[in-house]
């Protein structure tokens, strides 16, 4: 007999010779294919503009050389007759080393990801930044989590039990932390929703102040009076949130009266009068300026414009400029600014009475 032909765990030196080039010629071109296309997919991702490519080109780097080894291998055994029990072990490690490979692929698409995000929200957002990185972090963790437990349930471990132990400690820790979790939910909404960043000047209900930490259970404003607020995010979330750094135009309504004594043809110069001196203003838009009504004490007139800045101290710049324009024309053309003022008729005092048959030696009455 050949020795080519003597059997070994059921196939002949020669089969197992043949298996081996197999697997040797297909890991050859596994690994050639790879690399070729691996150029070709960055190359064309570095000229597009989409993500899909770069996500592709990405993910797809992070394949182990180990994992096209271990699959040329698994294909060159199937030439071979195997026992049951090699070829169960043989099965097992490819499998694993499968679940293995889209762990990676998954962690590889996870870091992109935070990669690009955190990035752009560097300088910007910083602590969005950081409560990105940890949820990415958590994420990760319940990526290999995963990947083990289907591990362990391929090579006949029964998780049945361990999963079960695991839900009711889940359950068990849920409950016990449900505020925080529940904070650290709302943080990745705020994170991802960005309903504010940090620098905004937010109101909520009767609590105002500029942001200044994004956490991961709470957020942090410096109010105007300078101290620090410290707000829960399921807390803040649950309000109506005002954030006037996405403010476009700053509405302005303001008033003003002039006394009933007004001549006519100067009563009616005064919106002219307003309107140029609103519009001779920077960064703001006339809207209308009219004789409203009848006060009791003035002639009310009502202004309206538009500041085309968000900032508050240029609104009142603006303002205070627009007071002492009127102010000063008022007085050039003889118009008063109204008061609220009332005039009081002085009453006679009467004498208290005197009881009556009282002579001239009586006494005052006492009041």
């Amino acid at each position: 007999m050949n020795w080519l032909e003597r059997p070994f765990y059921g196939n002949s030196i020669l089969q197992w010779a043949i298996a081996a080039g197999i697997a040797l010629l297909l890991s050859a071109a596994f690994l050639f294919a790879y690399n070729y296309f691996i150029r070709r997919l960055q190359a064309h991702a570095e000229r597009t503009t989409t993500r899909i490519d770069d996500i592709a080109a990405e993910v797809l780097a992070g394949t182990h050389v180990l994992f096209l080894v271990i699959v040329a291998f698994y294909l060159g055994t199937n030439y071979l007759d195997l026992p049951h029990k090699l070829d169960r072990i043989i099965g097992n490690v490819m499998v694993v080393s499968v679940l293995i490979q889209a762990a990676l692929w998954g962690n590889r698409l996870i870091s992109w990801w935070l990669m690009h995000t955190v990035k752009a929200k560097r300088g910007v957002d910083g602590a969005g930044a950081t409560t990105l990185s940890a949820l990415g972090f958590l994420g990760r963790v319940a990526l290999w989590s995963l990947m083990a437990l289907m591990i362990l349930e391929n090579l006949g471990v029964n998780i049945t039990a361990l999963v079960a132990s695991l839900g009711i400690g889940g359950i068990a820790v849920a409950l016990a932390m449900q505020n925080i979790l529940g904070d650290m939910f709302a943080s990745l909404s705020i994170t991802l929703d960005r309903p504010f960043v940090i620098g905004d000047f937010i109101v909520l209900d009767n609590i105002m102040g500029t942001v200044e930490h994004i956490g991961l259970k709470t957020t942090r404003l410096r109010s105007l009076s300078g101290e620090l607020i410290v707000l829960s995010n399921t807390d803040l979330l649950k309000g109506r949130i005002r954030n006037y750094k996405h403010l476009h135009e700053r509405r302005v309504e303001f008033s003003f009266g002039v006394v009933y004594e007004t001549p006519v043809e100067r009563l009616e110069r005064i919106s002219a009068i307003t309107r140029a001196i609103v519009e001779a203003q920077p960064k703001v838009r006339f809207d209308r300026a009219h004789f409203k009504g009848y006060g009791d004490f003035a002639l009310n007139f009502e202004v309206v414009y538009f500041v085309k800045e968000s900032d508050y101290n240029v609104y009142m710049d603006i303002q205070q400029a627009i007071n002492l324009a009127l102010f000063r024309r008022f007085q050039e053309e003889g118009i008063s600014f109204a008061c609220s003022t009332r005039t009081w008729q002085e009453q006679p005092v009467m004498p208290p009475a005197r009881p009556e048959g009282s002579g001239s030696h009586a006494k005052p009455y006492a009041s």
